[in-house]
């Protein structure tokens, strides 16, 4: 049996292993990953994270989207991450862990974390793609993993999941594809997004790198300014801080609360064909 947390970010939720004494022995991981993250029949999960020793910060990681894909960087598993390694003694309340998109900061008090992010990159502005019913202006960024941005009116009549997935496998975006977000900017301090979430392949309750990717977008644009409220699909709210340069953004952090859902243990009959 293998021991885990499953929590939520923001209503992005996951399933975080501790694999510092390298007891996870599963044959493929992807394939692990991919059938546990199943909802119905397994725990079921946005991603999996497993958390690994380190030789530069407090711990390192491995991010793992639903399909099995590894990917860089995930916002709010990133803050799961950090509030686990608190409550499991890896890290104190500052910390920082080992990503492949660099090292990630992380300040965690109770259940809410803040955590500092890589540089983006990567930044592109209004530009046009054709999809189905021809040419769309949208915006590109690097947050850790790439994100579309385009602006809407009207959010809740956005048909986030068709959109979404033909701008996720459009071949401007190609051979890595790309996550969509769509956003509704409410005023210079707020912004509302959808998120089509690359690996999950579904619209989720959040995205953390998402929310981010749209909130330096918008600054970008001129408009809004630092900090920005994200307002998800979930509900809840996201808080962007940042330092707008002539070339791009710096002193870039993301906070909001990473809760616990349960601790538990998954039997082999979940993961097994």
């Amino acid at each position: 049996m293998i021991e885990f947390f499953k929590m939520s970010g923001s209503g992005n939720d996951f399933i975080l292993i501790d694999n510092r004494d390298g007891s996870l022995a599963v044959d493929n991981l992807p394939a692990f990953v991919k059938t546990v993250c199943q909802r119905k029949v397994s725990v079921g999960a946005d991603g999996l994270i497993v958390i690994e020793n380190s030789d530069r910060a407090d711990f390192r990681w491995r991010f793992f989207n639903a399909d099995g894909s590894e990917v860089e960087m995930c916002g709010n598993g990133g803050r799961c991450a950090a509030r686990f390694a608190v409550i499991k003694g890896i890290a104190g309340e500052k910390l920082s862990f080992e990503t492949v998109a660099g090292i990630i900061d992380a300040e965690v008090k109770g259940d809410v974390v803040k955590l500092r992010l890589t540089d983006p990159h990567s930044l592109k502005a209004d530009f046009f793609i054709t999809v189905g019913e021809g040419p769309i202006e949208v915006n590109f960024i690097n947050t850790g993993v790439p994100h579309v941005v385009r602006y809407v009116e009207d959010l809740d009549r956005v048909n986030v999941i068709n959109t979404g997935r033909i701008i996720r496998y459009h071949e401007h975006f190609q051979p890595g594809g790309t996550n969509a977000n769509f956003v509704e900017v409410v005023d210079t301090r707020t912004i509302r997004i959808r998120t089509y979430e690359r690996g999950v392949e579904d619209e989720t309750l959040a995205c953390g790198t998402g929310a981010v990717a749209s909130a330096l977008i918008s600054a970008w644009k001129g408009l809004v300014e630092s900090p920005v409220d994200v307002r998800v699909k979930g509900g809840e709210i996201l808080r962007i801080y940042f330092r707008k340069t002539d070339r791009g953004f710096e002193d870039i952090y993301l906070e909001g609360k990473a809760k616990v859902v349960y601790e538990g243990h998954v039997w082999d009959e979940a993961y097994k064909q």
